[in-house]
């Protein structure tokens, strides 16, 4: 009788223990992964859909540019208010501003203007898109460490992209074919460097990568390669260029100076600038969640995380541009 009580209680035991397990581990996506950063499109369905079903959530989508930026501004500002839980994912600007139109997030990362054809479908479902900049960034161009060639213009640029320059010898480097590295078509970066650099359609031997990190790891296996990629995707934790690749100096013609995204004296001038943007279905409410951390991204603590991420602060007349913004609010 005592064996058949004792096996009992063990029996309890276990069913307690199995009990507070199963709880913990149900708990896991409420209580814990306040800050979700995940590239290519990638989520947690089920963590997602709570952040959008719970008030004072936030969840951010879209340019894998911006992706890791953005998510630090998240944890810093979590940090900050621990009660509101930020969810960041990637997959591109337009696959960002896709999900904007269609209700599905509350903000938008883009690396490039928001399209005429997409503010219309917005307009059709009685959306006011608001357009807010963030941060700069120096889209810089890439070729593997062992290429001799020391510096492009902007016409060349778009000549090897074009896939009407195919050998690295016209260029002063060796008698090598290049091969061409550029993002996929949903990503803003894609439509901004053919927009102001090819200026045309891309060579179809050009390989299209997921992702920043994917055009690097390229180039950095490919000596005849060349990419582009946001400049914060090729500095280290101390500000200094990664190993593997080197950032090569631009200038806009065979006139004008050779300038890298690393001098911080002529930022301004480096021809391949761009702003980056995050967009909204309709103006925040003042003293929302979403209100407070776009005042957040915008304060000397948030531009000194765009500064920390490898992306340059907002320049003057960025900030103009979103003072009448909040202005509206």
């Amino acid at each position: 009788m005592k064996r058949t009580v004792n096996l009992t209680k063990v029996s309890f035991a276990v069913l307690a223990i199995a009990l507070v397990i199963i709880a913990g581990c149900s708990g896991n996506g409420s209580a814990t992964g306040n800050i979700m950063a995940q590239g290519s499109g990638q989520q947690a369905v089920g963590q997602s859909q709570a952040v959008k079903s719970q008030p004072g959530n936030i969840e951010i989508k879209g340019s894998d540019t911006l992706l890791q930026m953005v998510s630090n501004m998240a944890e810093a500002y979590q940090a900050i208010s621990p009660e509101v839980r930020i969810s960041v994912t990637g997959g591109g600007s337009g696959t960002g501003i896709a999900a904007l139109i269609n209700g599905e997030i509350p903000i938008a990362d883009a690396s490039r203007p928001i399209k005429a054809e997409e503010l219309k479908q917005a307009a059709d479902k009685g959306m006011q898109v608001q357009e807010f900049s963030i941060a700069r960034d120096m889209l810089s161009v890439i070729v593997n460490k062992d290429n001799p060639v020391e510096g492009l213009t902007m016409e060349q640029l778009s000549k090897i992209f074009k896939g009407e320059i195919t050998s690295w010898k016209e260029l002063g480097g060796e008698d090598k074919q290049i091969s061409l590295y550029g993002r996929q078509s949903t990503s803003g970066t894609y439509a901004f460097f053919m927009e102001h650099v090819v200026q045309a359609d891309y060579s179809p031997k050009m390989m299209n990568m997921e992702g920043n990190q994917a055009i690097i790891d390229a180039v950095k296996q490919d000596k005849s390669g060349i990419g582009y990629a946001g400049i914060g995707y090729l500095l280290d934790e101390s500000g200094k260029p990664i190993p593997g690749v080197k950032i090569v100096p631009i200038a806009s013609d065979e006139n004008s100076e050779y300038i890298t995204p690393l001098d911080q004296s002529k930022l301004e001038e480096y021809p391949v600038s761009r702003v980056l943007y995050q967009y909204f279905a309709n103006p925040p409410t003042k003293g929302s969640e979403l209100h407070k951390f776009l005042l957040f991204e915008l304060s000397e603590q948030g531009q000194g995380i765009v500064e920390k991420s490898g992306y340059i602060r907002l320049l003057p007349g960025d900030k103009e541009k979103n003072d009448a913004l909040l202005a509206r609010i």
